[in-house]
């Protein structure tokens, strides 16, 4: 084995002849070489580098700032219930659990035999109430045209009472001057018969005129009294018109009354008419109920939380199941407050749905008045007096742009994630 050579140890620079001893090469290169920092090109490099990371940082953070995001966020709708407004017996089921309806489909039918016969009752007792209606309603022109007869009747009867009580006193009259007369013919009879009394007695007359003069004495008297009974009758004919005049004028003041008696009738008239009227809204009322029987869908959409089941009795404002339509759905986003400094209706929004994985196009249509602490059933109140600043957090409303949910995949409760595009 061959020794190795080795070269003599290199004397340290410090050494007069380090110093002198001529550098290889390479090194000499090297060392005569300026720093690659030195260079111009590097430089250059270097600034291009630099200005190209700060117009990729300005974009990125124009990018980052000009939205607002948060996964505080859900799908929401409207969320039908649908209840019973009368009670019953659950009959047929015409839906199962998450079913697709329109509007109007019968969802639900109850027994309807009762609300039947009520309908029917119902029914009759308006037919009766209009029949009775119209009667009074006619009553009123009759009892119109008869009050109005009876007035001028008993103002005729009034006048023919006034006359015959005028006549009647006439007849009065006259029977008493027929008294008077044959009280008079009856004294001179009387006094005719006391002398022919005394003549007879001397035989001065013959006893066939003094007969005569008995006679024509007693036919006197006889006519006294009949003209006495004449006269009690004529008083007795006064009398009785009197009473009859009486009697026509109480008539009088009796149709008199009219008015007031077309008041009543009028009156009776709008009670049955009223009456008929109740009847009416009865028989409306059973027919509804009588319609109620058959439980509808208000709009259309799926039914859900389905608790009704057939053979089971329900009673009114029961809630038998929900119709949610997913055709009216949008977003509600609980932003932080400090988010919403730049955030405006009707700015564009991008929706991110967890549950598909696709991206939906909104914008903002509304923010809430209060934040949402504010509507929870026990909202927080500062009443120790230590605070502690937390940031609340405020529902905004966002709406999807036209067609953006043709297929109604988005349903209620969905997780989102919205940005708010505050500029453009």
């Amino acid at each position: 084995m061959e020794p190795t050579t080795q070269s003599p140890p290199a004397a340290p620079p410090d050494q007069p002849e380090a110093r002198n001893k001529p550098l290889p090469a390479t090194e000499r290169d090297f060392r005569s070489r300026p720093p690659r920092t030195a260079s111009p090109g590097f430089r250059i490099a270097v600034i291009i580098a630099v200005g190209v990371l700060l117009v990729i940082g300005f974009f990125v953070y124009r990018y980052v700032t000009s939205y607002e995001s948060t996964d505080d966020a859900q799908v929401d709708g409207h969320i039908n219930s649908i209840s019973a407004r009368i009670s019953g017996h659950v009959v047929k089921l015409n839906i199962v659990d998450n079913q697709y309806v329109q509007a109007g489909t019968v969802l639900v039918e109850i027994d309807p035999s009762d609300y039947q016969v009520a309908y029917d009752r119902a029914k009759a007792n308006f037919d009766d109430a209009q029949a009775a209606a119209a009667a009074a309603g006619v009553n009123v022109p009759i009892t119109s045209v008869n009050t109005t007869s009876q007035v001028s009747a008993t103002e005729a009867d009034v006048a023919s009472a006034r006359a015959g009580i005028a006549a009647a006193r006439q007849q009065f009259q006259a029977a008493k001057a027929q008294l008077d007369q044959a009280e008079a013919n009856n004294v001179k009879a009387q006094n005719d018969l006391d002398r022919y009394k005394q003549l007879v007695d001397k035989q001065e007359i013959s006893q066939q005129q003094y007969d005569q003069a008995v006679a024509s004495a007693k036919a006197s008297a006889a006519a006294v009294e009949a003209g006495r009974a004449m006269a009690d009758a004529a008083q007795s004919q006064v009398t009785e018109a009197q009473g009859k005049l009486v009697q026509a004028e109480a008539n009088l003041r009796y149709a008199h009354t009219a008015p007031r008696q077309m008041e009543v009738i009028r009156s009776r008239a709008a009670s049955a008419l009223a009456q008929a009227q109740q009847k009416k809204a009865d028989l409306d009322q059973a027919q509804l109920n009588l319609q109620y029987t058959k439980v509808i869908a208000p709009v259309a959409g799926v039914v859900s939380d389905r608790t009704v089941e057939v053979g089971q009795n329900v009673a009114p404002g029961q809630e038998l199941m929900k119709v949610i339509p997913l055709d009216d759905v949008w977003i509600t986003a609980n932003f932080k407050e400090t988010q919403l400094r730049e955030m405006k209706v009707g700015q564009s929004v991008t929706i991110e749905v967890d549950a598909n994985g696709r991206s939906y196009k909104g914008k903002v249509n509304s923010v809430a008045g209060a934040s949402g602490a504010r509507f929870s059933l026990l909202p927080p109140e500062n009443a120790t007096g230590n605070y502690v600043k937390v940031v609340q957090r405020i529902p905004v409303k966002i709406v999807l742009d036209p067609g953006e949910n043709k297929d109604q995949s988005l349903r209620p409760g969905m997780s989102v994630t919205p940005e708010v595009w505050i500029r453009q």
